[in-house]
């Protein structure tokens, strides 16, 4: 008892510090005019490499031992869950609003490109890089997986984004959030037949196939279950009750669907997706993710401290300089065209191109993968992590400069006078 009461005082202060480092990397990006979501970013890839040079290893492993930083990984994911079930279901609400065949260019416009520039980027490794950069992989897996980074959108930094500036009920918010979703899912497939190819094991593809559809068939199942007179009822006399059952569902899809191969991001979405648009539980569903948002600073942070805890080696200079041109080109360049070819205007069009260019921890995570199954050195997955954390910090600053832009296409206002209102008489 004593031991258990030890350890939860340990994880309550180890996240009181967690959620101080967030708040401090969030004030830090607001003054300098980012998105908070990019403060907290960096604030925790660089909690980890900062707590060791303060603390020393030893210290550090005293301080935050395994099972401390298993905890805070688990609320990590609990909070990005959450926070995503609302998010979903607020794409469910205004999908009406997004013709499927608009949302369709984008999505093509927004992985097409972005994949090819990925092989395009295995090729130069192959061909033209330093000897030891492209590794032992079998070539297949190798491709896919570089195809697979670079096509990644982070739903939930982008979802931090849109939240934080305001713009999520956008046409440009919900035009990127919706193709990022699809292809999100699209990309998480992929990584699982990299993986297959990687360790020879053709039926992992099989296995993610079996997977998304049985998340499907689930999904459909909560959808039935939640639009029934009993659930209906219950919502409105308990919602806190309700609150917490829904929760615990969206828990369980993304924690079997992540135990079945799958990330739990698309458990998540699913779940959020199958809630009814209308009635109480749209205040159901907002109190869910207002738990979840508080949460998924968490998950900055203790990236931060797992991932790059260890140190990240010299820098491959000319790796990045490779691999951040084509990841911009690829992914924005091929999201603005796809939103062009939707017939969206320019500047709808350059906003979601910046949008869907934010990679984040998604693909920081998609990297760890590829790096953990020996796909990736790690010269490449060097440069490919600074990649995702310089497209990220590209978003404030663009979206800024496309606003102002956009302010200085409008005309002046017509100033209006006695004599002209005479004249709008006559």
């Amino acid at each position: 008892m004593l031991n258990l009461l030890a350890t939860g005082a340990h994880v309550a202060a180890a996240l009181v510090v967690v959620l101080a480092i967030a708040w401090l990397g969030a004030i830090a990006a607001r003054r300098l005019r980012q998105p908070e979501v990019i403060g907290e970013i960096i604030a925790g890839l660089l909690a980890g490499p900062a707590a060791l040079a303060l603390l020393g290893h030893a210290t550090f492993t005293v301080v935050l031992p395994a099972e401390i930083i298993d905890i805070l990984k688990t609320c990590s994911e609990v909070g990005l869950i959450l926070f995503l079930v609302g998010l979903a279901h607020k794409l469910r609400i205004g999908a009406r609003q997004v013709p499927r065949g608009t949302a369709a260019w984008v999505v093509v416009g927004g992985i097409v490109p972005a994949l090819a520039s990925g092989v395009v980027f295995a090729c130069w490794i192959i061909f033209a890089g330093e000897p030891g950069e492209r590794g032992g992989a079998p070539l297949p897996a190798f491709l896919m997986m570089c195809a697979v980074v670079l096509s990644i959108t982070a739903v939930p930094v982008l979802a931090r984004i849109l939240a934080d500036r305001g713009i999520a009920d956008t046409r440009e918010g919900r035009l990127s959030m919706t193709a990022a979703v699809v292809i999100d899912t699209v990309g998480w497939l992929l990584l699982s037949v990299a993986v297959a190819l990687g360790a020879g094991r053709p039926d992992g593809v099989l296995r993610a196939f079996a997977v998304l559809v049985g998340g499907l068939l689930v999904a459909l199942a909560v959808r039935w279950a939640l639009r029934t007179k009993a659930a209906n009822a219950l919502c409105g006399r308990w919602p806190a009750v309700t609150a917490v059952l829904l929760a615990a569902i969206a828990l369980t899809v993304a924690f079997s669907v992540e135990k079945a191969g799958l990330t739990d991001i698309f458990g998540a979405v699913l779940v959020g997706l199958a809630v009814p648009p209308d009635g109480p539980w749209r205040k159901i569903v907002s109190g869910v993710s207002r738990v979840g948002r508080a949460l998924v600073p968490v998950f900055f942070v203790v990236t931060g401290l797992t991932v790059f805890a260890t140190g990240l080696g010299s820098l491959p200079w000319v790796l990045m300089l490779v691999a951040i041109p084509l990841a911009v080109l690829g992914k924005g360049g091929g999201s603005y065209l796809g939103t062009r070819l939707a017939g969206e205007p320019r500047i709808t069009a350059a906003k979601v191109g910046a949008l869907m260019n934010t990679r984040g921890l998604t693909e920081l995570i998609v990297l760890k993968v590829g790096y953990s199954a020996g796909i990736l050195t790690l010269p490449v997955f060097v440069a490919l992590v600074l990649t995702a954390v310089v497209t990220t910090v590209m978003t404030g600053p663009l979206l800024l400069f496309l606003d102002r832009g956009a302010g200085r296409a409008q005309p002046a206002p017509v100033p209006v006078t006695v004599e002209s209102l005479d004249g709008a008489h006559d």
